[in-house]
């Protein structure tokens, strides 16, 4: 049925019979998707492009495939075999994303968002009877269609040999190079889902790679979806040969007209704090493609896994590429391996820092931006870092931090900020250079305090950003004020003490409690040099909100404050079950003579039964920190159980482990599994926190053995 005059497939007449008000979407009650089918079928491409938008976002949010994602199915395919229907390719592909995220939750229970169980079975099963539909698909004309269609033969043919014969013959018969590469990961697709296709598939593989009569990009993809299909039997040879087609790639690369896709619409983000401003320009620069072979590469990678030594020689040769998009991709990948993996990554770094002084500035701004994300393991690149801003500041002048070229300034802010987390004095003039103009200053705030030597000078430009604050026109949650108030914490210069009060006044007055909390915390980092703001830290300590009042206990701990006047305090924080309230309390314990503190030992042995990891680990520590050996196992238990079932309360329960001392000899054996692990872990998995985890490890098995 044609639609050129605007009349609905037959399906469409049943439309109206779903009570879409009783199905539910991620955004509310479903009355809305009729609109968004029959836009789908509209001449308006413009409509047709935000329906689809609007579907994605709501009825299939993130993958979701509920009840409501099932009811829409029919009417979707309906459209997709629709002939002459403009944006078929667009439905086409949201039919094979439905599917398959059916497929893979196939048997899958989750309770979708009108509190009912989506059945995935029922939507990859609608779906997959039709699997001769998306098979014709993958013949159509419009090639829009048929790539739209080709990830549909992994994943709704369910005869292996059959599926694997038809993506051969369409590579055979395909001319368009992201096409072809398509077919070959759908091969890999296909055999991850059905093993009875691996056979064929390698051969396949192996057949594709050794024939030089084909593309290098064809060639380059068979070893990567190889490799990732059959991780075991990586051979020596894998990451040269892979080596060799990356750099003949990269001397004849296919020109943007045969792969690139439309350019990404972006909206502009006005009226946002710049730090929000920058996330999202950051964003989208992530997100942009730069090569055909980005996805093949980061396949090799995920293939290669822990073997970080043959990661590391994939990636020399990506870095020494001709072609600087390549170098970009191949920046970003070796952040994530650094960032995921541990290992020596000494020589990585060193290679990363000769990208620092690239003549594309992007190139350079990606190098720096690395290098700031290593902080813990960036020491080989500290001279590159100086000796390149140092260039940058010869060639361009004092004012490059500011430079009206935004990718040349970022590409030396991004150096700066880098060699700053270091915690490296040649630093420290760039930064004062941005604290005294107006260009990007919050940048130079957040890493002010890693440079504590520099506090004298820091401390009075960041007293007067603070004071130019206008908290009554700021939102309660106000990023920038916050920044500088932890900045000033780290620095601990008593001089700051003025503006950091005058901005809690504010704050309380106000009620900006998230604000009034970090000038709180401020104060205590000043320690006894903050006692004239001791009688309003004390009042704070009744506050309403509960921020503010555990900034305000610790505050009053820092300063000096006695055991008689803390406890009630500590025993008050630690009746509630707000985690890193009690945290905060038990970091007081251990400050307090343990017979002080001993009022505190029921209620942790209390905490050691509840129900979340984080809040019985705290209590764990609080209760040897006051009563010591006599709960030792209980302590030891209840720590090892939450390593065990939550890998992010590692650094906490290592740091009770170091305290206690031979007690803790019974969790060797974790200690020495922990090191044993090839993938990040600590509380966030990122490097600082994983580097410290590692240390602490290795100090507590040479005292522990």
């Amino acid at each position: 049925m044609s639609v050129a005059s605007g009349i609905l497939p037959p399906m469409f007449s049943g439309l109206d019979d779903v009570d879409w008000s009783s199905l539910h979407h991620a955004y509310g009650t479903a009355e809305e998707v009729p609109g968004l089918l029959r836009a789908m079928a509209s001449p308006d491409a413009d409509a047709r492009a935000k329906a689809v938008s609007r579907f994605y976002s709501a009825v299939h949010h993130q993958g979701d495939v509920t009840s409501c994602t099932t009811v829409t199915v029919p009417f979707l395919l309906e459209l997709a075999r629709t002939p002459d229907l403009p944006g078929r390719a667009e439905i086409v592909g949201l039919l094979v994303s439905i599917g398959t995220h059916a497929v893979e939750s196939y048997d899958d229970v989750l309770v979708d968002y009108s509190g009912e169980e989506s059945n995935h079975a029922l939507a990859a099963d609608l779906i997959r009877e039709r699997a001769e539909d998306f098979i014709a698909f993958t013949t159509d004309d419009d090639h829009r269609l048929r790539r739209a269609a080709i990830p549909a033969l992994a994943q709704f043919v369910d005869d292996a040999p059959r599926a694997a014969g038809l993506v051969q013959d369409r590579l055979r018969r395909e001319e368009r190079p992201m096409h072809r590469l398509l077919l070959v990961e759908t091969m890999a697709q296909l055999t991850l889902r059905l093993p009875a296709a691996l056979g064929e598939a390698t051969a396949w593989f192996d057949a594709l790679a050794d024939d030089t009569d084909l593309e290098p990009e064809i060639r380059l993809a068979a070893l990567a979806e190889r490799a990732l299909c059959v991780p075991d039997a990586i051979n020596p040879d894998l990451v040269p040969t892979t080596a060799a087609l990356v750099h003949r790639i990269a001397l004849n690369p296919l020109p943007p007209s045969v792969w690139a896709g439309p350019p990404r619409q972006t909206t502009p983000v006005t009226g946002a704090p710049p730090q929000i401003a920058d996330a999202f320009r950051q964003l989208e620069y992530h997100n942009a493609v730069y090569t055909p072979t980005t996805d093949l590469l980061r396949t090799f990678h995920t293939a290669l896994g822990a073997r970080v030594a043959d990661r590391t020689a994939l990636l020399t040769a990506q870095l020494d590429s001709v072609d600087p998009g390549s170098r970009l991709r191949a920046l970003r990948m070796a952040g994530d391996l650094m960032r995921n993996s541990r290992g020596d990554h000494s020589t990585l770094i060193r290679r990363v820092a000769t990208q620092l002084d690239d003549a594309n500035f992007e190139v350079s701004a990606e190098a720096a931006d690395v290098l700031s994300a290593c902080q813990a393991i960036a020491e080989p690149a500290r001279d590159s870092l100086a000796a390149h801003i140092s260039s940058q500041t010869a060639t361009h002048g004092p004012d490059v931090w500011a430079a009206p070229d935004r990718r040349l300034r970022r590409a030396h802010q991004n150096a700066v900020l880098a060699l700053a987390r270091i915690g490296d004095d040649r630093a420290v003039p760039h930064l004062l250079t941005a604290l005294d103009g107006e260009v990007d200053s919050w940048r130079a705030v957040e890493v002010a305090g890693c440079l504590t030597q520099a506090a004298a000078e820091f401390t009075p430009r960041l007293c007067r950003h603070l004071a130019a604050a206008d908290l009554a026109a700021q939102q309660p949650f106000d990023t920038g004020t916050r920044a500088l108030l932890t900045a000033l914490g780290r620095l601990a210069d008593p001089a700051a003490l003025p503006s950091v009060l005058a901005t809690l006044d504010t704050a309380v007055r106000l009620k900006h409690w998230s604000i009034a909390a970090d000038a709180v915390r401020a104060l205590g980092a000043l320690g006894p040099s903050a006692a004239p703001a001791l009688s309003m830290i004390r009042a704070l300590t009744g506050c309403p909100d509960g921020h503010v009042r555990s900034a305000a206990l610790k505050a009053l701990s820092a300063l000096g404050v006695g055991p008689d006047e803390l406890m009630p305090l500590v025993l008050d924080a630690l009746s509630g079950t707000t985690s890193f309230w009690i945290r905060d309390a038990v970091d007081i314990l251990a400050t307090i003579p343990p017979a002080a503190g001993s009022a505190a030992v029921p209620r942790l042995q209390e905490l050691l039964e509840n129900s979340y990891d984080w809040t019985r680990i705290f209590a764990a520590a609080g209760l040897w920190h006051v009563a010591g050996e006599v709960h030792t196992q209980a302590v030891l238990d209840t720590l090892l159980q939450a390593w065990n079932n939550n890998g992010a309360t590692a650094n906490f329960v290592l740091q009770v482990l170091k305290v206690m001392g031979s007690a803790a000899a019974p969790a060797l054996p974790y200690l020495v599994a922990e090191l044993a692990n090839t993938r990040r872990s600590g509380r966030f998995a990122s490097i600082d926190d994983d580097e410290d985890l590692q240390e602490t490890a290795r100090d507590l098995i040479v005292r522990l053995g």
